[in-house]
């Protein structure tokens, strides 16, 4: 009996299938808690536009490694030499010429003679996508021996390109996810608050009259 996990947004789910190596396949202790340590099948489905994506262990690596890096250089705005993984299949994401589109595309061992297999995503898709991923690898009852492996990008690599202010606003102003506007707010400086002293006037008090004294008659 296969172990399934689910990761759901609105426009995108992640579903696992595996095993757990320390149950047996027909054990019947199998449950929401158990871990899956060998993965069988990883599939990418975006309900909007009615697109699947589906591998295994190394494609979900490659996959996760590439929506990380272009996430990091789409918010950023700077651009770094990409680490290209060892294995198959290559998987890389680029943003459309002519249209407001990021492309996924994937490319399978040569030597199978298949071709590549490209998807195009809305960036609310797309960041949905990212979503999902990171709330697989925050899940540790799956493939709890994977990580991605994340490093900063130097300024070094930055190029002349439209301003971040200019790519966050439409998206914000539109139906972008809440975590790609949440990133994207986080990278905006605060701006900077002067303190100004605002002098507070004053209003003359009102003297009462003190009561006069009277004296009993006799």
């Amino acid at each position: 009996m296969t172990i399934q996990k689910q990761y759901q947004l609105p426009n995108c789910t992640l579903v696992l299938e595996g095993f757990d190596n320390d149950i047996e396949l027909t054990s019947p202790n199998i449950s929401e808690q158990s871990i899956i340590s060998i993965l069988s099948n990883a599939d990418v489905q975006f309900t909007t536009s009615n697109q699947t994506l589906s591998g295994g262990r190394v494609f979900l690596e490659n996959l996760a490694l590439a929506v990380s890096n272009y996430a990091q250089d789409f918010l950023s705005g700077l651009s770094r030499p990409k680490i290209v993984p060892e294995d198959y299949p290559m998987i890389t994401i680029e943003k459309s010429e002519t249209e407001d589109l990021h492309r996924i595309i994937v490319n399978q061992d040569p030597q199978e003679n298949q071709e590549a297999q490209t998807l195009s995503l809305t960036l609310i898709e797309f960041f949905d996508l990212v979503e999902v991923i990171d709330q697989f690898y925050t899940d540790t009852n799956a493939l709890p021996d994977m990580s991605l492996q994340l490093s900063a990008i130097g300024k070094r690599y930055r190029k002349p390109e439209e301003p971040i202010s200019d790519r966050v606003i439409p998206f914000i102003a539109g139906t972008a996810s809440l975590a790609f506007a949440a990133a994207a707010l986080f990278m905006i400086p605060a701006p900077e608050i002067k303190q100004q002293e605002i002098p507070i006037e004053t209003t003359p008090t009102e003297t009462i009259p003190e009561p006069l004294e009277t004296t009993p008659e006799e």
